[in-house]
């Protein structure tokens, strides 16, 4: 790719650009709905199709919007969540000059001369930036993200197109209210953009996880990193779809599921730190089929009384308490619903925590049934139109979306785990206060600086 059409992709009229392309999908999204409402048939199939290549080759800000909305129960119609969910980062690459280009404006004339070797093409995309390998002046193996240019127009371009989509589908879809939804989308992606909080989370994490030997995280350089340029240790590892193409045993598939459960919840039950988004392109597998985990822009922290109400939730379902139960979709942030309301949402959650109910080997999803987790989406919409319909909080979101997200790679690798113990682990010990303690400190270590959101 030449650099003037790296240019044209920037700037003015790439920013024209994005906006006659995700503008003119809004559109058709509302022109599609409003002829549905008014009998005249449309193929929601074949419109989703062309709404999904309409949007993938956008550089990732409203792609990741429309994938978090498709694991929320309701919130997108079937096809739409389908077609959305498969959405990949699919940016145009920089060229090598404008790369060149890039990197002076990070670290400066001469910037060269801090490595001994900087590929010229790109060896990963990542949904804001693109990944070149290097080798430091001191013979450091490194990987170097490089912010594309624009994102922070093209994030706030991404985001007013996103809000005006859900605003149409809102007109319809009346169960699920989504302004809390895009509220925490937006603080999220704005925060994924700068890269210097990032680096704060590498370091999180590698405290975090210090313990758990089944994890790599790499460590950043600090020196050669700024908001638009991460510079962390380069790690060695296959994706997860070449391992499976080599036909894995199902021990060596159970060792990665084990890893990965690590890897996202320690943080959660441990710290109350939460990865939002666990895609299959965030993390390589290893020689001994631990994990390198590899982006970590969606980090969410939260307050000890929400991790609190996750395991209250577990225990009210366990037991069938319908109290307790009610009292902890209070403390997830679900204010005002009806108990009508949480017996629904009861639905959902015993979907979600089924695997960790029974203390036995098992798959992650039993049934053979290719459609039991849409059936069950289904039921639990019309369950919440009928009793007056719910706002998930903030802090449900990346909750929802790791869980779905988390599940999708374990059927995939066809793990069989007891997931129940693995659970219980973390949670045996469980103390708020200890909890808020730990999160303060390891916070404070890594220089992670206050969410945009009020926790």
């Amino acid at each position: 790719m030449n650099d003037r059409r790296d240019m044209d992709q920037t700037g003015l009229f790439g920013e024209l650009r994005r906006m006659a392309r995700t503008s003119g999908a809004v559109g058709g999204i509302a022109t599609r709905f409003l002829g549905s409402r008014l009998g005249i048939q449309s193929n929601n199939a074949i419109h989703a199709n062309d709404l999904k290549a309409a949007l993938g080759g956008l550089k990732g800000p409203l792609m990741k919007g429309a994938q978090i909305l498709s694991t929320i129960p309701g919130a997108l119609p079937e096809e739409y969540s389908q077609e959305l969910a498969q959405l990949q980062a699919n940016a145009p690459a920089m060229g090598w000059s404008f790369v060149r280009r890039r990197m002076t404006t990070e670290l400066g004339a001469g910037w060269e001369r801090k490595f001994r070797s900087f590929s010229h093409d790109a060896v990963a995309a990542a949904s804001l930036g693109q990944v070149h390998r290097a080798i430091t002046a001191d013979g450091r193996d490194v990987a170097c993200k490089l912010q594309y240019p624009d994102m922070k127009a093209a994030v706030e371009s991404d985001l007013r197109q996103f809000k005006a989509a859900v605003g149409v589908l809102q007109q319809f879809l009346s169960a699920i209210k989504q302004d809390e939804v895009v509220a925490e989308l937006e603080d999220r992606l704005r925060e994924e953009l700068d890269y210097e909080r990032e680096a704060a989370h590498l370091r999180l994490y590698r405290d975090m996880l210090s313990d758990v030997s089944e994890v790599t995280v790499p460590a950043p350089l600090e020196e050669l990193s700024t908001k638009r340029l991460l510079t962390m240790d380069w790690v060695s590892g296959r994706g997860i779809q070449k391992v499976l193409d080599s036909n894995p045993t199902q021990e060596q598939r159970n060792v990665i599921a084990k890893a990965l459960f690590k890897a996202w919840y320690t943080p959660v039950y441990r710290y109350g730190v939460i990865h939002g988004d666990p895609h299959m392109g965030n993390f390589t597998v290893r020689e001994d089929y631990g994990l390198n985990l590899l982006d970590f822009g969606a980090i969410r922290v939260f307050p000890a009384r929400f991790i609190k109400g996750i395991i209250d939730l577990f225990t009210a379902l366990k037991n069938n308490d319908e109290d307790m139960a009610f009292h902890a979709y209070d403390s997830w942030g679900f204010k005002g619903i009806s108990r009508d309301t949480a017996r629904v949402l009861n639905e959902w959650a015993r979907f979600i925590y089924g695997p960790l109910m029974e203390d036995r080997e098992r798959s992650i999803q039993e049934s053979n049934d290719p459609n039991f987790g849409r059936d069950i989406a289904e039921r639990v919409y019309e369950g919440l139109k009928r009793t007056g319909g719910v706002r998930p909080s903030r802090e449900f979101v990346l909750v929802d979306r790791s869980a779905i997200g988390l599940g999708s790679v374990f059927l995939r690798l066809g793990a069989k785990l007891n997931w129940h113990r693995l659970f219980q682990e973390l949670i045996d010990d469980f103390d708020e206060h200890a909890l808020a303690e730990r999160q303060k400190a390891a916070l404070a270590a890594a220089r992670v600086p206050p969410t945009q959101s009020k926790l």
